[in-house]
């Protein structure tokens, strides 16, 4: 005999309503600047200068502005806009996911980082051998109100030698390894500056530049072009300053140096900012 109020099969249960509490309202009338995930890695696929490709991991973050009536953001959204690409995100698809992301999460702003190590085959200066020299690379979008700004952060590790020691010692001088970083907004398209504009600027201000490789011969080759050329931290980022102002391509920039001492338990460090837009 069949029951007369038989259980419905799973298939056809009835829905179930569940609550979206994220986009309850909110009483403190706070806005949050930004709210989002970090440190979530992806793959990625970036073209060198060289024409060809380089395919690594890149560090994500994902940020969006929330008014204060809303109670908080939906970050599953965030990683839902990061899977829709192709599996390997390319700088251009960085750039479309600025205004989806904004439009996916109903905010006005967004800024979007993409962090990963990116690789130079170098040759030694004598020798001729090659090897890979890493850099730190971040590409950062900011998406406000439909329109997009792109930076360009790239650290460069470099030497400097200091022209106080060679200057009144008998013997040597006293050098160290330096990082220097270049933080660079760039003009609206067509405008493009490759990773290795950067680095290149950057090494042709140090004191002498850094190969992951080098035999005796380059050995002496790199300890005397550092002490034929001489930098105070203060040296190489007017030097690099100089050159970022002449390139159109940048609008607004950060200059840092870093020397890690090597006769001091402390770092020297200097910066100069500028935003050629600003009368």
């Amino acid at each position: 005999m069949t029951p007369s109020n038989p259980e419905p099969s799973p298939s056809k249960k009835p829905l179930v309503s569940i609550a979206d509490v994220q986009g309850y309202d909110d009483t403190r009338r706070i806005d949050i600047d930004k709210v989002g995930i970090k440190d979530i890695k992806h793959p990625v696929r970036v073209q060198d200068r060289s024409g060809g490709e380089q395919h690594t991991v890149a560090t994500f973050s994902m940020l969006v502005y929330l008014p204060h009536n809303f109670k908080g953001t939906h970050m599953s959204r965030f990683v839902e806009i990061l899977n829709r690409r192709e599996k390997e995100i390319t700088v251009e698809t960085f750039q479309h996911m600025l205004p989806e992301m904004t439009k996916r999460l109903n905010s006005e702003a967004g800024v979007l980082e993409m962090r990963f190590p990116y690789f130079v085959n170098k040759r030694a200066p004598v020798s001729k051998v090659e090897s890979l020299m890493d850099y730190d690379v971040t590409f950062i979008g900011e998406h406000r109100r439909g329109v997009t700004e792109m930076t360009l952060k790239v650290v460069v590790p470099v030497t400097s030698l200091c022209p106080c020691s060679k200057e009144i010692s008998d013997y040597g001088a006293h050098n160290q390894r330096s990082h220097i970083t270049v933080t660079a907004l760039l003009a609206q398209a067509p405008a493009f500056v490759w990773i290795e504009d950067i680095i290149d600027l950057v090494e042709s201000v140090a004191s002498c530049e850094l190969w992951a490789l080098l035999k005796r011969p380059d050995e002496k080759w790199v300890t005397e072009r550092a002490y034929e050329n001489p930098k105070f931290v203060e040296d190489m980022v007017r030097d690099a300053a100089h050159l970022l102002n002449q390139d159109e391509r940048i609008v607004k920039y950060t200059i840092e140096s870093e020397n890690f001492e090597s006769i001091h338990n402390h770092s020297a460090y200097a910066l100069i900012e500028k935003d050629k837009r600003a009368k």
